[in-house]
């Protein structure tokens, strides 16, 4: 059997959900390689031929037939692309089906449901948060700190500004993070601006031989990135958040999709957007 196998993920529009469904399945096969391929906007049966063209190449190339996982909603373009020489899997078939049997109700069918402009609460909650994020990362700002829904401290160059974008753009949460500084170490107390907020702070902490990785590759060879400098900031950030009763998240092996799906669960945030 091949390592390796080439995966598509068609849609008609982003192609978003194609990819999140058909990469969370195929990481179950770890034995496998995949080369994954999006393919979005195939809204027309033109296109749809020549996604199977495509498909029929990499199948010729490859010596095997590619997998390909469709959230395709006409379905005479899925008809054409169900022709290549391929294992076709139709998630509106395996989903949509059982779902309208079940309900007594057709679906709508309708294209781009879940991720469209038209939805104009989800796309208002969405620009308004990663407006929110941009302008309150690292401390920039503390105007209107109050808003915040989660507020994220630790030192430099822990995670703090990808996972508030994550939580800020994937779920529509104002997330505002503020950097721990030796200033801070050294009266080990909380900056005066988050004191009034303590209830809405989460620690971020990371092992200092990794964060002497991530700050080597910024600024090499500076104090900032020594292994010593690294272990003092740490445990002192550690200490100073155990002090304040601020739970406290290790980010060394964990993805950005991790901490923001702990964040928001632990922290007890409300989803805004899908």
């Amino acid at each position: 059997m091949p390592d390796k196998r080439t995966a598509f993920f068609l849609s008609d529009r982003t192609g978003i959900t194609a990819e999140m469904l058909g990469h969370s399945l195929l990481t179950q096969f770890e034995s496998v390689r995949f080369q994954e391929v999006t393919l979005p906007f195939v809204d027309s049966v033109e296109k749809a031929r020549d996604v199977v063209r495509q498909i029929n190449e990499f199948a010729d190339k490859d010596g095997v037939r590619p997998i390909v996982i469709s959230t395709l909603v006409n379905s005479d373009i899925a008809e054409v692309v169900s022709t290549a020489n391929a294992l076709f899997l139709d998630c509106f078939e395996i989903f949509i089906s059982p779902l309208e049997k079940e309900l007594g109700v057709r679906a709508s069918h309708a294209i781009g449901r879940s991720h469209s402009v038209n939805d104009f609460v989800n796309y208002h909650h969405r620009i308004e948060s990663v407006n929110y994020t941009l302008s309150h990362d690292d401390g920039v700002s503390t105007r209107d700190l109050t808003e915040a829904d989660v507020i994220l401290v630790g030192v430099s160059r822990c995670g703090k500004t990808p996972t508030c974008l994550y939580l800020a753009m994937q779920y529509g949460i104002r997330a505002a993070n503020y950097p721990l500084i030796p200033e801070d170490f050294s009266t080990m107390q909380l900056p005066a601006q988050l004191r009034p907020l303590r209830q809405r702070l989460y620690g971020l902490t990371i092992r200092p031989e990794r964060l002497q990785q991530i700050r080597n590759e910024r600024r090499p060879g500076s104090k900032y990135a020594t292994l010593s400098n690294c272990e003092f900031e740490v445990r002192e950030a550690e200490a100073l958040m155990r002090q304040e009763g601020i739970r406290v998240l290790d980010v060394t092996t964990k993805s950005v999709e991790e901490l923001a799906t702990t964040i928001l669960l632990e922290a007890k945030l409300v989803r805004r957007i899908y």
